[in-house]
């Protein structure tokens, strides 16, 4: 069976979800989603990558991009590596730590991350959101100790809306763009969100 989406000109988080539906209605078969942006095109991958499924690009031009997903029962299933994480998911929805005073907030920031690092087990996911996003693109301090997480297994992800408003899209040094149904399917799977 052959479900075809064309999600072009859908907002974040519009194509994963119109993708997820037809993808839980399928048994087994193919999903090929037209969409007309990267972001839409990684977060479609993700889905399928996260349920157990194969995908791959079939077409990709500026404005054009096709992705196939293949669901059934023939498709391998990569092994997940990820060892000694806590199901936890970290909120982070700033790039300051606290109320009150914004320097001692980046100074408060800066040592969470890098305490996080020094303490077993890892979070599974650490979820940046809103001026959070600058402590995966522009704060040198704090990205060389979440690539020290990540290289360990942790999922750093940031929301793709929020390093488009702060034009910081180009600027992410670590992690992977996500989009608002990602972030919600994390925390709802997570055994406990921790709000920063």
């Amino acid at each position: 069976m052959l479900i075809e989406i064309d999600a072009r000109g859908l907002a974040c988080p519009k194509p994963v979800i119109n993708t997820k539906k037809e993808l839980d209605k399928l048994e087994n078969g193919v999903i090929r989603v037209t969409v007309d942006n990267t972001m839409a095109k990684e977060n479609i991958i993700k889905l399928s990558k996260s349920s157990n499924c194969e995908s791959s690009v079939l077409r990709e031009e500026e404005d054009l991009i096709v992705v196939e997903i293949i669901k059934g029962e023939n498709v391998k299933i990569e092994e997940d590596t990820k060892v000694d994480l806590d199901n936890k998911c970290i909120f982070i929805s700033s790039d300051k730590m606290g109320q009150g005073n914004d320097e001692l907030g980046e100074v408060l920031i800066k040592g969470y991350i890098y305490t996080l690092t020094e303490t077993k087990p890892y979070p599974k996911h650490i979820v940046f959101v809103n001026s959070g996003v600058r402590l995966t693109t522009v704060n040198e301090a704090t990205v060389e100790n979440l690539k020290i997480l990540e290289s360990n297994g942790v999922e750093v992800l940031s929301c793709g809306t929020c390093l488009d408003y702060y034009n910081l899209k180009e600027s992410l040094q670590v992690g992977t763009v996500t989009n608002m149904y990602n972030i919600v399917e994390v925390m709802n799977n997570s055994l406990q969100t921790i709000s920063i």
